[in-house]
């Protein structure tokens, strides 16, 4: 890693948006420790193997209607139908029964299907009369049958690595009879606000003085089951209490993550700090708007992710580069922010020059059937009230200024971001 906290930080050149997401990724080495845990405890976890199915799935063949169980060979020429009912087979049972040849089964969904029955009747299509069902059509063989390892067979791999254990994930795992799994511990994360302007929401505010927003915001986007987070709530600009904090943090946590004091003003202490206790930093001016001050660190084992002070700048450059770099140093597999292709409704004028990520708002749907998206305004860096209005961001590359009504954008969903 580079070091770059004694150079005129307005002298650097500024950076891409994916060479500081390269960098970040590069000194995120994933936590190495593992335990094995119940299901029941791994739900929202980070698998730390590779899963394979200990069963067929479906386990036997079984029905996938509620209906009659008949063998086919057993039915004339037609073209109406009549059989007996000889037994009946409930989701639950053995699969043993005793209806005779040439008589139809009662079944239900689920129910294992017996050897000797090869096509299941829907209800639907059949008439009861006494103990007799009549039907007018032939069925195939195989018909509503589910078969044994038509969805999974023994051996197949279920899961990867890297994958946090959602519903989706844990209903495969238990179907396929992981009781256990292997998870990665949890990512310790430590966040502190900078600045000695900020307040709590209760507080009474004085001349000069905010709210400090980032703050929850960080403990929202941080409320992760495979994360243990620590809050050291908002440390004043004092270069001595701000280094202790950062010291003790890079002692117990394997990352940390601070908003405000890494730009370049005579109160921005964080990359100075950082390497007086022994770290390695890189201070970069990423060509992104909002954003454009982020800092990377590392100190043993511990990694640190600085953001800028403005709330939505620290939103944008957590959502774009700073959660990759945590999702990496957890495990996860996926660490590239997830894209989908829009048009804009209105013409947008911009400067080219840096990447720019705009909040917009869907209006409706293009006729190709991509959403359309309307910017809100661009002066944004501080107007936090923006992201509660807007559904997400739209990405405009930094050689590209007006834009026309129609124009391809890609749309990054705030319910599809970390």
């Amino acid at each position: 890693m580079a070091d770059g906290c004694d150079c005129d930080r307005n002298a650097l050149i500024y950076q891409t948006v994916d060479a500081a997401l390269t960098l970040g990724l590069s000194i995120a080495h994933p936590v190495g420790n593992t335990a094995s845990l119940p299901l029941q405890q791994a739900i929202g976890r980070v698998l730390a193997e590779e899963c394979y199915s200990k069963v067929d799935m479906p386990a036997f063949d079984n029905s996938a209607m509620d209906g009659y169980a008949i063998r086919t060979g057993d039915l004339d020429e037609g073209p109406e139908f009549e059989l007996p009912i000889g037994g009946r087979m409930a989701a639950g049972d053995s699969g043993v029964h005793n209806a005779p040849v040439g008589s139809a089964l009662r079944i239900f969904t689920g129910a294992p299907v017996p050897t000797e029955f090869d096509a299941v009747l829907m209800q639907e299509d059949c008439s009861v009369i006494a103990d007799r069902i009549r039907f007018s059509r032939r069925p195939k063989p195989g018909q509503h049958i589910r078969r044994t390892g038509e969805d999974l067979q023994v051996g197949t791999q279920i899961l990867s690595r890297g994958c946090e254990i959602t519903a989706r994930e844990a209903a495969v795992l238990a179907s396929s009879g992981h009781g256990r799994v292997k998870v990665y511990r949890k990512l310790r994360v430590t966040i502190f606000s900078t600045g000695s302007e900020l307040r709590e929401p209760d507080e009474v505010l004085g001349p000069g003085q905010i709210y400090n927003s980032n703050r929850y915001m960080l403990l929202a986007l941080l409320n992760k089951p495979w994360i243990d987070l620590t809050d050291c709530g908002q440390i004043e600009d004092d270069p001595k209490l701000l280094k202790r904090v950062l010291e003790e943090a890079c002692e117990t946590s394997d990352l940390i993550v601070t908003t405000g004091g890494v730009s370049v003003g005579d109160e921005d202490h964080m990359p100075r700090l950082f390497k007086e206790i022994g770290g390695e930093t890189d201070v970069m001016k990423v060509a992104m708007k909002p954003g454009k001050p982020i800092m990377f660190g590392r100190r043993g084992d511990a990694l640190y992710v600085g953001l800028p002070g403005n709330p939505v700048s620290a939103y944008v450059t957590w959502q774009i580069i700073g959660s990759h770099i945590m999702a990496r140093k957890a495990g996860l597999s996926h660490t590239q922010p997830v894209s989908e292709q829009a048009v804009l409704a209105e013409p947008l004028q911009r400067q080219a020059g840096r990447q720019e990520y705009r909040p917009v708002r869907i209006e409706g749907t293009s006729p190709e059937g991509t959403p359309q998206l309307r910017c809100l305004a661009a002066s944004y860096s501080g107007r936090v009230a923006l992201l509660a209005q807007s559904d997400g961001l739209a990405v405009i590359p930094a050689e590209i200024a007006n834009l026309p009504e129609g124009h391809r954008v890609e749309f990054l969903r705030f319910n599809r971001l970390f």
